[in-house]
C-alpha cells in the first residue's frame, strides 16, 4: 500500500530496519495492551493492523463498515507445529517441558489461545463467502508457491492494483524478494530485540516450509487431526494443502 512512499530499492526501507509486527501493530499485544480508550482515528491513513481474534470477537462497528479484513490462515498439521515450536521458546525455563504429545492434545480439543482452530478459521471463511468484497481469505501455502498472482489479488483487494508499468519493471516480483520468509529471517532486525510483549523477535522466524509436520507427528497424530478436519471442514468447501507441491 506504500510502495510509492518508500522504494523497494531503498535501503532505508522500513521493512529492512523495523520487525513487521512494529509495522502493522498488533490490537491485542500493541495498541490495547496498555490504553483500552485508545482512539484509533488519530493514527493517518491507511491504517493497518494486526490481530489474531476470531471473527465473532471484532467489534459490531468493523462488521458493518467498509473496513477491509485480509485473514492468514496455515493448514493445521503446521499451524500446530510451528506453534508447539513458539511456545516451547517462551516457556519458562523454571517448568517442565511442554510435550509435544500433551500440546497435540490440547489443540485436537481446541484449547488453545483464540479458540479451537477450525472457529477461527470457519469464522472467516464463512464471512468472506458473504462479504467478499471486504473479506479476502489467503492461505500460506498458496503465498508460498504461487507468490505472484497472491501478492496481485491482495493488491486488487485492497484498492492498489500494479499498473501495467509497474508489472512490466518487476516490481511484483522485487516485492515478493523483499518480503519473502528467507529475507526477512536474515536481517539483523529480525534476531534481536523484541516488537510483541516480552517474545523475542528471534522466535518469529523458524523453518516456514509447507509439510514440516511429516518430521514431528505419528501415524496417530495425523489420524485423529485429519478426522477433526473432515468433521468440521467436511461441510464447507474450505480445503489445505499439507504437503509442498515445489520440489
Amino acid at each position: 500500500m506504500n510502495r510509492k512512499n518508500f522504494p523497494i530499492s531503498n535501503e532505508n526501507n522500513p521493512l529492512l530496519r523495523l520487525n513487521p509486527h512494529d509495522l502493522v501493530p498488533f490490537l491485542e499485544y500493541k495498541l490495547y495492551a496498555n490504553n483500552l480508550n485508545l482512539n484509533l482515528s488519530n493514527i493517518p491513513e491507511p491504517r493497518i493492523f494486526g490481530t489474531h481474534v476470531p471473527f465473532g470477537a471484532l467489534q459490531e462497528t468493523i462488521k458493518g463498515s467498509d473496513c477491509r479484513v485480509v485473514y492468514v490462515c496455515r493448514n493445521p498439521f503446521d499451524t500446530f507445529i510451528s506453534s508447539w515450536h513458539y511456545c516451547r521458546k517462551l516457556w519458562p525455563e523454571s517448568q517442565p517441558p511442554f510435550p509435544l504429545e500433551e500440546a497435540f492434545n490440547m489443540y485436537c480439543k481446541g484449547v488453545i489461545g483464540f479458540g479451537p482452530f477450525w472457529d477461527h478459521m470457519l469464522g472467516y471463511w464463512k464471512e468472506r463467502l458473504e462479504r467478499s468484497n471486504n473479506v479476502l481469505f489467503m492461505k500460506y501455502e498458496d503465498m508460498k508457491e504461487d507468490a505472484i498472482s497472491q501478492l496481485k489479488m491482495l493488491a486488487n483487494f485492497l484498492g492498489v492494483p500494479f499498473s501495467n508499468e509497474e508489472e512490466e519493471e518487476g516490481l511484483v516480483e522485487e516485492i515478493i524478494k523483499l518480503c519473502s520468509f528467507e529475507n526477512l529471517k536474515d536481517l539483523e532486525v529480525k534476531k534481536s530485540g523484541k516488537s510483541i510483549k516480552d517474545f523475542d523477535n528471534k522466535y518469529l522466524f523458524r523453518k516456514g516450509e509447507i509439510g514440516d509436520w511429516v518430521n514431528h507427528l505419528s501415524p496417530s497424530m495425523v489420524e485423529r487431526l485429519s478426522k477433526i478436519m473432515e468433521e468440521k471442514f467436511g461441510d464447507s468447501d474450505l480445503k489445505f494443502k499439507v504437503f509442498s507441491s515445489v520440489s
